[in-house]
């Protein structure tokens, strides 16, 4: 089934010949034929009792502080919820009238809103809409079926499905060079864009481009999936100076034009069509402005900016619409993990940022095929050992020094749940997840066989947790991973796929300064002496010494992973 389908209005025309638009005479004019309005409907998901669908109004008449679309169904449709506009309905009529923030219509310029509705029978696109009461343009025909595989732009409803999954050709060798490293080398893994120049590629290395045709030769007959990462917003990792970005936090505009326009651009040729393109929208970002911002303890001053600012809610919206308009690309984006955004106070509101951003820079949440969690971090996939309803000496789990109040324990149901209350914002019932479970394996001698002793809670699940990490808020380069569940598709349920999309061996930071042209920052959490912030309960990081720049190749932390592989690598 198609995520994305695509009816878009034709017009009316009052004048002879005219077409392509949509026109409307305005009272009293003689001859003239003046265009007050045009609305272009857009049927995005559908589904077999539901739909979600995208208004774009254009005013061409005189400049409004205020607005009101409205129109009729013939069939029994119901608008459920709404955003960026107060959409309401009586019987068969719907009015869209404009929020407080969006209320200015100059002359020529237009605004956006979204909803999700539920049907039954057919549902047909409504023939008539009008702009505070004037006429704008009808229908010409319906939404595309939704069970028409051949339609342009049809994506799949989970692209891992029959599908092999691009190796990249420069991890693969840094692999395959590594003592052992042959029997993960043809796994797949991400390809990261993390600044302007790897478009082209950075010191001869392979460009966008080179991978895509990378791709289509490894694709042969079937069907193929390659993952990139974009990774590039303003101010980016503001909470974390070892992936700092090239861009500032106000060079939004250099984002759009010089970073995610040209990468649009490339994956918009015919070429590549043939290709499945998962793209993962810009990690460890939007959280951010939830749990680091504010009086928080965990508050930093460039969250702070970024939140005031909203580029971080402009880039992701932007990249999710540029990138969602290419047909066979899949947007999935990124929501942290179940040790930073599990907890009462920060699910939520962090589902609600998510959409924020995919209803930005006109993105609407159909840009938007599903979310994925854990990138480039080590929560474990399943504890098995103990759930979040366990209590021990008259304790709740939740009252353990690691789980500290969380309501998760692990990747797999946070992102269950997550998915959820995703869902429940706005987003289309038929999101999936992926989990990146490159480094998240915690196998090797240490690996717990059962649960702790049941003396305290503490004693039962320090003895029972997979997850050594001294505590769940260190990220950089730890001791003691290993390689976690291999690139699998549709695991369970609502997940599409288990996917490396970080590359097992790249660092995340460096242990010491080193002065680079990258724009990456010495991040204290790389630094294995360092005794913390308030965000790893200020313990020591857990990072392994002698790590290079971030995503660069490390060698001692790949033969950790590889030693500390769960699964067992055979």
């Amino acid at each position: 089934m198609s995520r994305t389908r695509t009816a878009l209005l034709a017009a009316m025309a009052l004048v002879a010949g005219a077409t392509g638009t949509a026109y409307a005479a305005v009272p009293g004019d003689v001859g003239a034929a003046a265009v007050p309005c045009t609305v272009n409907y857009q049927v995005q998901n559908q589904w077999d009792t539901g739909f979600t669908a995208a208004v774009t109004v254009t005013n061409l008449g005189a400049a409004k502080s205020s607005w009101a679309v409205k129109w009729s169904y013939a069939g029994n449709q119901r608008v459920t919820s709404g955003w960026n506009a107060k959409i309401t309905q009586s019987g068969s009529n719907v009015t869209a009238a404009n929020e407080s923030y969006n209320g200015t219509l100059a002359t020529g310029g237009s605004a956006s809103f979204g909803f999700q509705g539920t049907y039954s029978g057919s549902n047909a696109i409504p023939a008539t809409f009008t702009l505070d009461g004037v006429t704008c343009n009808v229908d010409s025909g319906g939404p595309t079926d939704p069970t028409d595989p051949t339609g342009p732009g049809d994506r799949v409803n989970n692209p891992y499905s029959g599908a092999k999954v691009y190796v990249n050709p420069e991890w693969s060798a840094k692999a395959a060079a590594e003592s052992g490293g042959s029997r993960i080398a043809n796994q797949p893994t991400g390809v990261w864009l993390d600044r302007i120049a790897a478009i082209n590629g950075v010191n001869g290395g392979m460009g966008l481009r080179d991978h895509l045709d990378a791709a289509l030769a490894q694709k042969g007959s079937g069907e193929l999936v390659i993952q990139l990462v974009i990774y590039n917003l303003p101010g980016r990792d503001c909470s974390a100076l070892a992936s700092n970005g090239e861009l500032g936090p106000t060079e939004i505009g250099r984002y759009k034009t010089e970073y995610i326009d040209p990468i649009a651009a490339i994956l918009s040729d015919a070429k590549y069509a043939p290709l499945r393109i998962v793209t993962t929208v810009e990690i460890d970002s939007l959280p951010n402005l939830v749990t680091n911002t504010g009086s928080r303890a965990t508050a930093t001053p460039e969250c702070d900016v970024m939140k005031a600012n909203g580029n971080y809610v402009k880039g992701v919206g932007y990249a999710l619409n540029k990138l969602g308009d290419v047909g066979n690309v899949y947007n999935y984006v990124d929501a942290g993990h179940h040790g930073w955004i599990g907890w009462d106070d920060n699910f939520g509101p962090s589902a609600d940022v998510f959409h924020d951003a995919a209803t930005a820079e006109g993105a609407t949440p159909a840009d938007v095929h599903g979310f994925i969690t854990n990138t480039a971090n080590y929560s474990t996939l399943k504890e098995n050992n103990f759930t979040i309803n366990d209590s021990v000496a008259g304790k709740s789990v939740r009252e353990s020094k690691w789980v500290d109040w969380n309501r998760y324990v692990d990747e797999l149901g946070f992102a269950q749940a997550f998915r959820n209350e995703l869902v429940s914002t706005g987003f289309d019932t038929n999101i999936g997840m992926l989990i990146d479970t490159s480094r998240n394996g915690w196998g090797g001698t240490t690996r717990p066989a059962g649960p702790g002793a049941t003396t305290s809670v503490d004693t039962y699940i320090e003895g029972g947790r997979y997850d050594r990490r001294i505590h769940i808020g260190n990220w950089c380069n730890q001791s003691g991973a290993g390689l976690g569940e291999r690139p699998k598709t549709a695991p369970e349920s609502g997940i599409d796929a288990y996917v490396w999309m970080k590359p097992p061996g790249e660092s995340d930071g460096a242990s010491k300064a080193i002065p680079n042209d990258e724009g990456k920052g010495f991040d204290r959490m790389c630094d294995p002496t360092y005794t913390g912030t308030p965000r790893n309960g200020n313990n020591l990081t857990g990072a392994l010494p002698d790590a290079p720049v971030s995503g660069h190749w490390f060698s001692a932390q790949f033969q950790q992973l590889m030693r500390n592989a769960y699964p067992p690598l055979s």
